[in-house]
């Protein structure tokens, strides 16, 4: 299991993007090595956390009319799916696959933010919203 640590290198350009990003690395790193008395609620909590940047997102994507909104809704929508599939076996006490899915989540995120984000965060630069661009990088390794 790699690391996941939050980089400059990670950085969108976009202020928001990246606070939401910043919190999301630092709850998912600690749900990878939560102790199985805390693991639950974590995962809950990480649920909620996600599919509330999801959908601050995606209303910004709505808002700009972005091109890539579709294939970016899909990529959302099949990490919720995963991360919802294996809520009833954390909710029966079995969290082997729920940990399994977490594992897997950095490389998701990490591909994500380097191809789909980082588009999202140019057209809103386009678009007039407040982003940096020198900051625009394309994370490419995990710490």
């Amino acid at each position: 299991m790699e690391e996941l640590v939050w980089s400059p290198e990670m950085s969108s350009g976009v202020p928001a993007m990246d606070d939401a990003h910043k919190a999301l690395v630092a709850e998912l790193a600690h749900l990878l090595t939560a102790p199985y008395r805390e693991f639950g609620a974590g995962l809950f909590a990480l649920i909620a956390e996600i599919e509330r940047d999801f959908r601050e997102e995606e209303a910004l994507m709505e808002e700009i009319d972005f091109p890539m909104l579709r294939s970016h809704r899909e990529q959302h929508a099949s990490v919720l799916s995963a991360l919802h599939h294996v809520v009833p076996d954390v909710m029966q006490g079995e969290c082997a696959s729920a940990r399994k899915v977490i594992e897997l989540l950095p490389q998701w995120f990490l591909r994500h933010m380097s191809t789909m984000d980082i588009a999202l965060a140019v057209a809103l630069d386009l678009a007039g919203f407040q982003a940096n661009p020198s900051a625009i990088t394309i994370p490419q390794t995990m710490s």
